[in-house]
């Protein structure tokens, strides 16, 4: 029987994929068991009964219910070119042969093919069937119709979708599922105003969609960072009634916390026992957190006082919060007192409260309290991560405490951590620093072994720990491996290596490094300039400095004070009088000689700043 293959067909219009393959003898079979199918009496039901249906729909009743002796498609033929949407309409509404739903819906999907009549249902054909489905707990079939409408209709179709499901409805039981599911088949759409709409639309015609049809609204809304929309619609179900969730109220804060608007994550939190909920510790550390991260530790404090004033006690998240606020600021004796109340009130600091005060002692150079933190921490049956000993080695390695740093790194291998590219850049760089380059190039080797990739700071490091020690051809040579595994040099890498070259009176080379920083892409500033400025002054070619002054005009670059003073000493040792007074006499001229060893100073500080970023 052709019917077969066509149920299996979803066809151009868009039939749930739920519709299954049915053998001629099920068919007859799903025809023959009504009794259990028939749609709940109602006086409506009875009324339509007594009329007498139209032919068409009398025809089209009796060919499906014999379909199992004649095809569909032979007895329904000559039917098509008058068969219209109420016809179909009918058939679902009336039944005139009691016919099963399962019968219904798959001569429904049948009829959408356009294999076997030029007959298209539309919006009304589909909504009467949605709430023929509904009202027989049939809700996948139900579900893949709504998903077929929304697709088709688009955004911004909610009211005109809307309306037909209203004006369809009749008397069906089908509430509790139809508008449910539109709601959530514009969501599964991506077209989160039109749900919106379907819930206000709901709201206005007094139909009440499930909570859970609202919360998956709230998320879909959470999930495209719509906080705002979110809370506003979040306020929306409660006035209408919805049950106050207080984990909504602490999402709600915590993304509003994260995107540093207080004033809207403060309101979210005063409306939280207007609901007649009482805000958790979760709810104070939510908000607390917020105020400490833009650096308010005082509303923080105020926080901690109020939720203890509520009989809400603060955890060792709470305590976190703080102890890395004062850390931040500098507050170390604050945050000390304030690890030592947690212990007085039996909290046992986690790794993260450790490490965050581990870390607060070494950025203020207290790597003593740093190490005595650490013990505490081992005797509190904590094992340190990868992380707390990454911070202790840094401070150890700013402390010029190399021997103890190398110390921590063979303890945490024992303990089963690998040290890894940030741990092994650290000992680089503080060994370059320290002028033990030997130590440095093998902790490289060991990165290599390990298939580590050096990165940008790695090969910093180890370029500016050559370049102190006078190898500036080896710098130069690392630069070059560094352009050869993709990695770009910055400026300050370029001009340590510009300024070993002018050191050894290699002019000539510096220059050629300040073209190749251009032709990358690099614009180089005032302190490149003045670097190389001073190799062609202490080389007495004050013509080619002058010539490099003119240069760094046109390009934008302003001289500043160590410009002119460089300029000034090398006219006063190889020019003459004139050039001098013209010097002099230049706007914003500094008279006295800054030494060139605070611009080589400059140069260090930089480096140093990128490298504790």
């Amino acid at each position: 029987m052709k019917i077969e293959g066509n149920f299996l067909r979803r066809g151009r219009m868009g039939i749930s994929r739920t519709t299954t393959k049915i053998l001629p003898l099920q068919f007859h079979y799903l025809l023959s068991t009504t009794a259990s199918y028939n749609s709940p009496p109602s006086r409506h039901r009875t009324c339509l009964q007594l009329q007498d249906p139209d032919p068409i729909v009398t025809t089209l009743s009796e060919s499906i219910k014999n379909c199992s002796t004649k095809p569909l498609q032979a007895s329904l033929k000559h039917l098509f070119p008058s068969l219209k949407p109420q016809h179909i309409i009918s058939l679902i509404s009336l039944n005139p042969h009691s016919l099963s739903p399962d019968s219904l819906f798959y001569f429904f999907s049948w009829l959408s093919s356009r294999s076997h009549s030029t007959f298209r249902h539309n919006l009304h054909t589909y909504c009467t069937m949605i709430h023929f489905l509904c009202t027989h707990q049939m809700l996948p079939e139900a579900k893949g119709l709504l998903q077929t409408i929304v697709s088709r209709k688009g955004k911004d179709s909610a009211s005109v979708v809307f309306a037909t499901i209203l004006e369809t409805k009749g008397t069906q039981r089908s509430d509790l599922y139809v508008f449910d599911g539109l709601i959530n088949a514009y969501l599964e759409s991506d077209s989160v105003s039109d749900a919106i709409q379907c819930f206000r639309l709901s709201k206005k015609h007094k139909i009440r969609v499930a909570f859970d049809a609202c919360k998956n609204i709230l998320e879909h809304l959470m999930k495209l960072k719509s906080f705002k929309l979110a809370w506003e619609f979040h306020k929306e179900i409660l006035e209408c009634g919805y049950p106050a969730s207080l984990y909504f109220f602490n999402i709600l804060m915590h993304k509003f916390c994260k995107e540093g608007e207080m004033r809207v994550a403060q309101s979210i939190f005063d409306e939280i026992r207007k609901w007649g909920l009482r805000p958790s510790v979760v709810s104070f550390n939510t908000l607390m957190n917020g105020y400490v991260r833009l650096g308010d530790l005082n509303e923080g404090f105020m926080l901690k006082n109020a939720m203890e004033g509520s009989g809400v006690l603060p955890d060792v998240y709470t305590y976190s919060i703080l102890i890395n606020g004062l850390c931040r600021e500098h507050r170390m004796d604050d945050a000390n007192e304030l690890f030592n109340e947690m212990f007085g009130k039996g909290l046992v600091p986690n790794d993260v409260t450790f490490t965050t005060l581990i870390n607060g002692h070494c950025k203020n150079g207290r790597i003593d309290l740093a190490m005595e933190i650490y013990q505490q921490m081992l005797g509190q049956g904590l094992e340190p991560d990868l992380i707390t000993y990454n911070t202790l080695i840094d401070g150890l390695c700013k402390n010029d405490d190399l021997t103890e740093a190398w110390d921590l790194v063979d303890r945490m291998t024992r303990k089963g951590l690998k040290p890894d590219k940030i741990t092994y850049t650290t000992l680089i760089d503080g060994y370059c620093k320290e002028g033990n380059l030997e130590k440095a190039f093998e902790i490289r080797e060991e990165m290599i072994k390990g298939s580590i990739v050096l990165d940008n700071v790695a090969y910093t490091a180890l370029i500016s720990g050559l370049c102190r020690d006078g190898q500036v051809v080896d710098a130069e040579r690392m630069l070059r491996e560094m352009v050869t595994v993709g990695l770009r040099p910055n400026d300050a890498t370029y001009t340590m290596i510009i300024d070993g070259f002018c050191r050894k009176g290699d002019v000539r080379k510096g220059f050629k490094l300040l073209k190749e920083m251009q032709r990358d892409g690099h614009k180089p500033g005032v302190i490149t300039y003045n670097v190389l400025m001073n190799g062609y002054c202490k080389q007495g070619q004050m013509k080619n400095a002058d010539m490099l002054l003119n240069a760094m005009l046109n390009l934008g670059v302003f001289p500043d004070d160590i410009t002119y003073n460089i300029l000034l000493e090398g006219h006063s040792t190889y020019g003459n009088q004139e050039d001098v007074d013209k010097l002099r006499s230049s706007k914003g001229l500094v008279l006295d000689y800054a030494s060139y060893t605070s611009l080589v100073g400059s140069l260090s500080k930089q480096f140093r700043h990128r490298l504790q970023r």
